[in-house]
């Protein structure tokens, strides 16, 4: 009986291990390239390109939109990303910060804070 009691814990380390192993060889998302946000704000809805540059954990690129052509930094853990930027929109300086979630290698979802007029959503897609 007991003998049985420790081949099943064996069993189930050796599983364990092996489902840690695959899960830290699986590659991890690139958000290098040009994307299409789709915003949706308390102040309105937009349409801006992002273009990212991932090397490792961080994030660089340029945003061009309704808020600026803006150089972005951040950073990705894991499927989660963030990133920001400040603008200078009618003499009024907007800091802005993006946070979400990679769906897929060509798609984003998450939430923006754009200081002084509100919160909002997004999805993106890769170009």
């Amino acid at each position: 009986m007991r003998t049985a009691a420790l081949r099943t814990a064996f069993v189930a380390i050796v599983f364990a291990s092996v489902a840690a192993a695959v899960a830290a060889q699986a590659p991890k998302a690139d958000l290098t390239g040009k994307w299409i946000f789709t915003v949706q704000t308390d102040a309105g809805s937009g349409t801006p390109a992002v273009t990212l540059k991932q090397d490792g954990d961080k994030l660089t690129g340029h945003y061009v939109g309704q808020l600026g052509d803006v150089d972005v930094a951040g950073s990705v853990k894991g499927s989660d990303f963030s990133f920001g930027f400040s603008s200078d929109l009618q003499g009024n300086k907007l800091d802005v910060t993006y946070k979400g979630t990679i769906v897929t290698k060509d798609e984003l979802k998450g939430s923006l804070s754009i200081t002084g007029l509100g919160e909002g959503t997004f999805t993106a897609k890769r170009q």
